[in-house]
């Protein structure tokens, strides 16, 4: 059984580690996979996410409005502060992890984890983080992409792939819209090698 609590303070060290050494011009990249957003705000999202589960602040989630809110509330925020809101939520998000049944929470996390890293060309996360998440999903996968890479597979169930990188992926089957947040036309980046 998946240690759920452990993927996700994980995955909050990788945030950390990759976000603190950034500099201006990184933290204000676009990530395509949340196009209206900055890597400064995606950090800002996840800071605000974890607050909004520890303070029972739920309403509205997961919508729009409830994200949006997040990151304007943080707008003028440094990194630095963000890292250590995030962090400091992580004692009081081990009951929301252990009660959520799926982990949303940490799917979120590690999904928007690998989003910086496509958006910075950076190598993607451990697989020690990701991979949970994929073989929790696995089902959810269609038989003409069961032969695809691992790692594009989780990025294909969160949406964070084209139309036309899905068909690819499946050798060209016909295959519909996989993702959870449904299809996308635009191409997304991937990761780094590394």
């Amino acid at each position: 059984m998946t240690d759920w609590v452990r993927v996700y303070a994980e995955g909050v060290a990788a945030v950390a580690a990759l976000v603190t050494t950034l500099t201006d011009d990184e933290l204000t990249t676009a990530v395509p996979a949340t196009p209206a957003w900055t890597v400064h705000d995606v950090v800002a999202h996840l800071a605000g996410t974890a607050v909004d589960a520890t303070t029972d602040q739920m309403d509205g989630a997961p919508g729009a409005a409830w994200t949006q809110r997040q990151v304007e509330e943080r707008r003028d925020a440094e990194v630095a502060e963000l890292v250590a809101e995030l962090r400091g939520t992580l004692p009081s998000m081990t009951p929301v992890i252990e009660a959520s049944q799926p982990p949303r929470l940490v799917w979120n996390l590690v999904v928007h984890l690998t989003d910086l890293t496509e958006a910075l060309g950076r190598p993607a996360p451990a697989p020690e983080l990701w991979q949970p998440v994929l073989a929790a999903l696995r089902d959810l996968v269609p038989e003409p992409l069961r032969g695809a890479d691992d790692y594009e597979l989780f990025r294909v169930l969160f949406s964070r792939r084209s139309r036309a990188q899905v068909a690819a992926l499946a050798g060209g089957a016909p295959i519909g819209d996989v993702g959870v947040f449904g299809g996308r036309d635009d191409d997304q980046p991937r990761a780094a090698a590394g």
